[in-house]
């Protein structure tokens, strides 16, 4: 093993901490300038998944001789720093940092990682997920082609009932060369998963993680994509979630809804203090302000469960507060008519109908759907009419030469907006088709769904969705119990009312 005795020549800390890391690994600067990736993995008693992670980066189609990987252990006090030592004794590309103490907090390792960093780009892996075989070659060539400063790719969230595709928006098309603030959620979804980075933009920007227990990374990437005129994006699967058995373990879900939002608060003031271009500010705030502090802040099993609800308005406020130095409203940004109820009902104190709105959504799985003057609606209490920005109910289906014809009428605002159909696999999203579809200015609907197409497709059962505005999706609602079958090479498919009145596909094998 080779000795980076030298690595003070060339490394500079941006703070004037007392050392508080040991490096260990090897190659001389030239040798590691000359590599294309940096893959950086904080490490905190990792050991149930590491070396699956870590053999995931070996394995890339990419090649370690293209790469350098760069793990920092937080302070381990399992078996990770043994792990990690028999890997970095065995590949020259791997670089081990051993940190005297644990920080608390995943964006200090980060950090060290992005200091470390000598290739061109940098790409994130958590210590107990892992990547797919060709994902940073699949961004990386990306990035060479175009000379964009970011990309990103699919990202699979794994459970025990199966995967599915989270940051859909980041992932549903190719696209090239685009501003990142022409895709309307690009904000939504800030993890430091399946995404790579030019090194230049975070070294000459000083983009650093806040070295807090949460929204660390929603503040990173937020400015990561304010110093970003142009972006890529790619359908291509790079990166996959480990949601199966370690949620205890996992930081975030050892910091309660109150002290995220303290973190969430202080991203807001952070991003506030950035003057930034008023549109761009709008779509990041709206992302805290609508996402983090409504939609995730009332949805918790805690807010359902505590009588204590008081502690989240008086919350809330704190949160709100900060909108006085705006000069807009903020509701008007938001995106789901949802929110724009729930808050107008808290800025009215009207705080036992905002309580019993959401238990009634929660339990209400199948909402009756009413339209009015074109346009749909579901109502709760009377009274509070909540609109529904897009609605689909099944008019008819006959299967005729192995292809199913399914009929329907659509509601909402962005009928011209309505682009294909997608047929998803409901425990693994990897398997899909999406099939064109054609619907008129009175909403009228038809798609043809040629079962030969569906040949690759595994024995499942599939959701059926309508796609809009490129990502967006919705069922098609039917009131009708039967079921339509078709035999077709030793397969049969069965079109159904699933349990929640949306029509379903079940594809299954026959015997024989």
């Amino acid at each position: 093993m080779k000795s980076l005795m030298n690595i003070g020549k060339w490394f500079k800390p941006r703070t004037n901490r007392d050392i508080e890391y040991t490096i260990i690994g090897d190659q001389d600067l030239k040798e590691r300038q000359s590599r294309l990736v940096t893959v950086i993995t904080p490490v905190f008693n990792a050991e149930k998944y590491l070396r699956k992670t870590i053999d995931s980066v070996i394995h890339q189609s990419l090649g370690t001789d293209k790469m350098e990987y760069i793990l920092v252990d937080d302070g381990s006090t399992d078996s990770s720093r043994d792990i990690l030592l028999d890997y970095s004794a065995r590949f020259d590309h791997i670089i081990v940092v051993f940190m005297k103490k644990n920080s608390g907090t995943p964006g200090r390792p980060r950090n060290i990682g992005i200091e470390l960093a000598s290739s061109k780009y940098i790409t994130f892996l958590d210590a107990d997920d892992w990547l797919e075989p060709t994902g940073i070659e699949s961004l990386a060539s990306i990035l060479e082609e175009t000379g964009d400063f970011y990309a990103v790719g699919k990202t699979v969230r794994v459970k025990e009932k199966g995967m599915s595709i989270i940051g859909e928006h980041e992932s549903c098309k190719e696209r090239r060369s685009v501003c990142p603030f022409t895709i309307p959620h690009i904000f939504h979804h800030l993890g430091p998963v399946g995404r790579m980075v030019k090194t230049e933009v975070l070294k000459t920007n000083q983009i650093f993680f806040p070295e807090m227990k949460f929204a660390e990374d929603k503040q990173f990437f937020m400015e990561v994509l304010a110093h970003c005129p142009s972006i890529s994006t790619t359908t291509k699967p790079v990166y996959f979630v480990n949601r199966s058995d370690n949620q205890k373990s996992r930081l975030s879900n050892q910091t309660n809804i109150m002290q995220k939002t303290n973190c969430n608060l202080k991203v807001i003031n952070h991003m506030m203090s950035k003057n930034l271009d008023s549109n761009k500010q709008k779509m990041m705030l709206n992302r805290l302000y609508e996402f983090d502090s409504i939609s995730r802040f009332f949805t918790t099993p805690h807010f359902q469960r505590t009588k204590l609800k008081r502690v989240y308005y008086h919350k809330l406020n704190q949160v709100l507060k900060t909108t006085k130095k705006l000069d807009y409203e903020v509701s008007e940004e938001f995106l789901q008519p949802m929110n724009k109820v729930v808050y107008q009902l808290f800025r009215d104190k009207k705080y036992r109908d905002l309580e019993n709105l959401y238990d009634w959504d929660r339990k209400e799985k199948i909402k009756e759907v009413s339209i009015q003057d074109g346009l749909p609606y579901i109502s709760f209490n009377r009274d509070i009419h909540i609109r529904v920005p897009m609605h689909a109910i099944f008019k008819e289906g006959h299967l005729t030469h192995n292809t199913y014809q399914l009929q329907f009428h659509v509601f909402g605002d962005y009928l011209d907006c309505v682009t294909d159909v997608l047929i998803r696999d409901t425990k693994n999203g990897l398997n899909e088709v999406t099939l064109p579809v054609v619907v008129d200015r009175g909403g009228n609907g038809t798609v043809e769904i040629d079962l030969l197409l569906l040949g690759h497709l595994p024995p499942s059962t599939y959701s059926i969705f309508l796609r809009y505005r490129d990502y967006m999706k919705f069922n098609i609602r039917t009131s009708i119990d039967e079921q339509e079958r078709h035999l077709l090479q030793n397969r049969q498919f069965t079109f159904f009312r699933t349990v929640f009145s949306n029509v379903g596909l079940k594809i299954e094998r026959l015997q024989g």
